[in-house]
């Protein structure tokens, strides 16, 4: 079922007039992770070796174990194929990257994706979901004041991390379409839950809040890891066009018979070449180009082209997004990341450096 290649996906990644709630909280990345090394300048140059996952912030759970896909470094990947033609129907020749995230004029309410760590003894309710059969029905604490995204998308993104009479500790909650109603009439598109302790994937063919299948909170650009010069997971963006199939670890497509668009999962990688002068990218700026150099972006959603997302934040500056919107889309290419998987099932992914990953990803042909 391709759910939202209909009414839901025609919605563009812009969002423009968004009004969005936030609580300003992002993730950030523990003392001992990865983390940019800055030459005089600013210039972001290498990751050291990450030794655990990302770690969202008022909490102890990972934003996924550090060998989940979304954690691992692409650097060395073959690029795919595909990348001419998909590049080419995405219009990468003319199109610059787009932050979907920062300012709005409003700084009660930034742009961006906003979420929230559950409190201790929040009530969970239950929620009505249109996409049934795909979703996780099962309590959600959604409460009055949990943080909705404005426009038509509507995410509500959840952390909890406590254990529930329903769910494990650092369990995600995201739900598409929300409307919170009190006495247990909240309604949703459709809903989704992960463990962020494990690697496991949605069933096969199973949407999410998203319609690639896959979690939103662990592919934003988050102020706090920026600010540390320390981000160290792919970053999910949109696409107008997508193809009516995905590939690992994306779960589910919601897009046309035209196999020049790109699937739902596709990575892209920014070149190593690429570089911006420090007076024109500061080191938030430089922080994220090395960022997408090295763990690149995934194709989560339909929207608009090139349009990559973050979570909402007041902190954020116009000239820390700005300077982002100086990034040529045809800089990048599509790589083939079907050697790092090691179950269909999982998101863990073989590491770099590993033996394995030699002897897969050295060989691998890109189809």
């Amino acid at each position: 079922m391709t759910r939202k290649g209909l009414a839901r996906r025609a919605w563009g990644a812009g969002r423009l007039g968004v009004s969005l709630m936030v609580l300003g909280s992002v993730l950030v990345c523990a003392p001992a992770l990865s983390e940019a090394t800055l030459r005089p300048g600013g210039i972001v140059t290498t990751l050291t070796p990450r030794v655990t996952a990302p770690v969202v912030p008022g909490t102890n759970c990972p934003a996924f174990p550090s060998n989940n896909v979304w954690n691992t470094p692409i650097t060395s990947l073959p690029v795919d194929v595909h990348s001419a033609a998909w590049l080419a129907t995405m219009s990468s020749a003319s199109t610059y990257l787009h932050p979907d995230y920062g300012p709005s004029g409003d700084p009660r309410a930034p742009y961006g994706i906003p979420w929230t760590v559950v409190r201790r003894r929040t009530t969970f309710t239950h929620v009505t979901f249109l996409y049934a059969s795909q979703s996780n029905r099962r309590p959600y604490p959604l409460t009055a004041s949990t943080p909705i995204e404005g426009g038509s998308d509507r995410h509500a993104v959840m952390v909890d991390p406590y254990r529930s009479a329903s769910s494990a500790p650092c369990t995600l909650f995201e739900t598409y379409d929300t409307a919170y109603h009190a006495s247990g009439r909240s309604t949703a598109g459709s809903g989704a839950t992960w463990d962020l302790r494990s690697n496991a994937l949605r069933p096969a063919g199973f949407t999410s809040a998203d319609a690639a299948g896959l979690a939103i909170l662990p592919g934003l650009v988050n102020y706090d890891e920026v600010a540390a010069h320390a981000m160290d997971h792919a970053i999910r963006f949109t696409a107008d066009c997508t193809q009516a199939s995905y590939l690992w670890p994306a779960r589910h497509e919601a897009g046309q018979h035209d196999p020049s668009c790109p699937p739902m999962g596709a990575r892209f990688r920014l070149n190593a070449s690429f570089t911006l002068p420090t007076s024109q990218c500061s080191a938030f700026c430089q922080t994220v180009l090395t960022t997408m150099k090295t763990y690149g972006l995934i194709l989560a959603d339909n929207g608009s082209n090139w349009y990559f997302q973050g979570t909402a934040d007041r902190r954020w500056t116009y000239a820390e997004v700005d300077q982002l919107k100086a990034i040529p889309a045809d800089q990048f290419v599509v790589v083939d990341e079907s050697c790092l998987m090691i179950d269909p099932n999982s998101g863990q992914a073989f590491q770099p450096g590993s033996t394995t990953y030699k002897s897969r990803c050295a060989s691998a042909t890109g189809a």
